[in-house]
């Protein structure tokens, strides 16, 4: 595990955030005190991986998003409310739509099929996912603290590592999920 962490670890980090988010950010920010990644490249890594994602997303939705979203009857019926709650909550969703989980696709398409200008989304793009990858960065820090997290320890405590970040991830997010949720009505 450590040498893939040398080789590989902040590409690994990036590609977890673009696919993922929350678990691949706390498990490589809780080896920063272990040696194994660096606090600041850690954020920036993390950064890059979720904002490439969700400006792939934003692309759809301002190329050809309407077609995309008709093809997904799911994403359609979940993008009614979330336009409605975008409309009147527009600043609010654009700073924290990163931390809603479960619309983290969905939202940047929405933004993308909206009238925004992209200079615009790019701006609140960077601001949410840099606030997002050091927020998440600094509790995976504390928890390799906490629990004095190595990659020997980790490597032998695989599973629950990475069940105690991903639980504590998707509790945060379903959490936050369920308020905004209520709030649009969905």
């Amino acid at each position: 595990m450590e040498e893939f962490l040398h080789e590989y670890g902040y590409f690994a980090l990036s590609l977890g955030t673009f696919l993922e988010g929350e678990t691949a950010v706390m498990v490589a920010s809780s080896l920063v005190n272990s040696g194994f990644f660096n606090g600041p490249y850690t954020v920036i890594f993390a950064f890059f991986g979720a904002f490439t994602g969700d400006m792939i997303s934003f692309t759809i939705g301002r190329l050809n998003g309407k077609y995309y979203v008709e093809r997904r009857p799911v994403m359609q019926a979940r993008m009614v409310p979330v336009q409605n709650f975008f409309e009147t909550n527009r600043i609010a969703v654009l700073l924290s739509y990163r931390f809603l989980y479960g619309f983290r696709t969905i939202i940047p398409i929405m933004i993308g099929m909206s009238k925004i200008r992209t200079l615009t989304f790019l701006g609140y793009c960077a601001t949410t996912n840099l606030l997002w990858a050091t927020i998440v960065s600094s509790v995976g820090y504390v928890a390799g603290g906490l629990f004095q997290l190595t990659p020997k320890s980790f490597e032998e405590n695989l599973l629950f590592v990475i069940l105690g970040f991903g639980a504590f991830g998707l509790t945060v997010g379903l959490t936050t999920r369920y308020f905004v949720a209520k709030r649009m009505g969905v």
